[in-house]
């Protein structure tokens, strides 16, 4: 659209002696503002693209320390190195194959087709490196939630195999669907033929990255079967504690920190009105109330989760609590820009309740996931896909996805019916059935090629040292130099009688034995 016509403005300069050369003098510098403006509106929405990519990749070192801190101490090494390798050959074969898949436009609803090795990026329809930056970060996220539900029992050529297969094409297949403007199930089609006339909205990936994971690490792990000691000869649950909650602590924070690049960064773009310019609301805000949903589920659900299973095991339990902190945070990736605060409430708690039931539900069918990964991804994840088709309201729903027009369907319990859930009904499906159809059947074949499960006798040992040179740690079981709560006085048989007498006497003087007679007792 031309701002200005030197044309149309001469005319209104006729007192000018040139006025045809000062009105085109005058258009050309309203066109170089104009221009600037541009660039410093792509510049903007760049920088918090990259920042928000930055955020995401951070996550990485938080599951890293999550890992490390939720397994034993001799299998530190081995989970610490899977998560580099899921990092590293996320990034080479997302590169290659998995950024074109996912959003290689113009395409067909299944998978895209263009784009391969980034080619012809920078490109006109708006896709330029730092949203390929973004991407990869998602991308690595999913297998990292897999790797720790394998952890402690799988060889690490197994780790190689389905981590490029992962990153490179099963989850850009799947973000294809939902996230492409091309996608058959995406809220954003060009062509406006939309799933039930909505579209599927996850916003930030309950689904597309955290089902994705969970299923897949489900699939590993009924495949390899529990950890050595896992589950008695009678079937009761033992519980194979991890060695570092400080580790655990650590990483479940740096991933709340990158969160706020994960939900608030989806929005891919800041500088954005809501109606007219000048206007203190916009895009801005919005992003602001999906970190504040993002806060509010994750906070309720570790306080739930506190509570509740205090009330289960009778103790507090700080790693528990830290699962459920990120349960609720999966839980509201879907919906988080399209709810109110008091809904992520709502969406925390019963995040809360679904992970708790889901780990009964693990025991119950001797199902071992080293961080509850499957339970924590996939259970709460689907959650938040249900909640978002309840509680997405009307007016965010309309800013975000239908540039403010109203008529898109909303959440059911916000009065707009039921298509939403329909489509998010078909989501949880078309995951589960896709997922399951291509990770289950490879970690079948690395199972039957024995390129799965490490020998039992590499498992009791520690991966560590079998297969990573040595131990993560210098450390000893028994520390001589640690304080002792209390020893036990050596009695000689010849002092109990005179212990026993001397007992006696308290009793009938005071009235209450000493501890020295319960110790000789036990030591007799």
């Amino acid at each position: 659209m031309e701002l200005c016509s030197a044309t149309d403005l001469a005319p209104l300069l006729g007192g000018l002696t040139n006025s045809t050369a000062a009105a085109e003098y005058l258009c050309g510098s309203f066109g170089t503002v104009t221009n600037k403006f541009t660039d410093v509106g792509f510049a903007i929405d760049t920088t918090y693209l990259l920042f928000s990519a930055y955020l995401v990749f951070a996550m990485q070192l938080g599951f890293a320390m999550l890992c490390a801190g939720s397994v034993r101490a001799k299998n530190t090494m081995n989970i610490m190195l899977t998560n580099v390798l899921d990092a590293a050959a996320g990034g080479l074969f997302y590169y290659l194959f998995g950024f074109a898949f996912a959003f290689g436009t113009p395409s067909n609803g299944f998978i895209g087709k263009h784009f391969f090795g980034l080619k012809e990026i920078p490109a006109a329809g708006g896709f330029d490196y730092g949203y390929f930056l973004y991407q990869w970060a998602f991308a690595i996220a999913a297998a990292g939630i897999t790797s720790g539900s394998i952890a402690e029992r799988t060889q690490f050529v197994a780790y190689l195999i389905y981590s490029a297969f992962l990153t490179g094409f099963v989850y850009p297949v799947v973000s294809h669907w939902f996230w492409s403007v091309d996608g058959w199930a995406s809220p954003s089609r060009t062509d406006g033929n939309l799933l039930f006339g909505s579209g599927v909205i996850d916003f930030a990936g309950s689904g597309v990255v955290h089902m994705v994971g969970g299923i897949a690490g489900l699939w590993g792990a009924l495949i390899e079967g529990p950890r050595i000691g896992r589950f008695d000869h009678t079937g009761r649950a033992v519980a194979l504690k991890g060695h570092s909650a400080s580790l655990v602590v650590l990483g479940t924070f740096l991933l709340w920190f990158g969160w706020y690049g994960f939900n608030p960064g989806s929005f891919v773009t800041i500088l954005k009105t809501y109606g007219e310019s000048g206007s203190y609301y916009g895009q801005w805000s919005a992003i602001g109330r999906t970190a504040v949903t993002t806060t509010l589920a994750g906070c309720t659900a570790a306080l739930t989760t506190l509570f509740g299973k205090r009330l289960l095991v009778g103790h507090w339990n700080v790693t528990d609590v830290c699962n459920g902190l990120l349960g609720g945070f999966a839980a509201i990736t879907a919906g988080c820009s399209v709810v109110e605060p008091w809904a992520a409430i709502i969406c925390g708690f019963v995040a809360s309740g679904v992970l708790i039931g889901c780990n009964k539900l693990a025991e119950k069918f001797k199902y071992d996931d080293p961080l509850e990964a499957a339970q924590l991804h996939g259970g709460c994840g689907t959650w938040g896909i249900i909640f978002t088709a309840l509680f997405a309201k009307k007016e965010y729903v309309a800013q975000i996805y239908n540039g403010g027009v109203l008529g898109r369907p909303y959440g059911l319990f916000m009065g707009g019916g039921g298509t939403l859930l329909a489509a998010h009904i078909v989501q949880i499906l078309v995951i589960a059935g896709w997922v399951s159809a291509t990770m289950g059947p490879l970690f079948l074949i690395l199972n039957k090629l024995k390129l799965l499960r490490i020998s039992s006798e590499d498992e009791m040992q520690g991966m560590d040292v079998t297969r990573h040179g040595g131990f993560a740690y210098v450390y000893h079981d028994d520390d001589d130099s640690l304080p002792k709560h209390f020893q036990l006085r050596k009695v000689e048989p010849s002092d109990i009688y005179f212990i026993v007498v001397q007992e006696f006497l308290l009793v009938k003087s005071f009235g209450f034995l000493s501890n020295n007679l319960i110790i000789t007792m036990e030591f007799v």
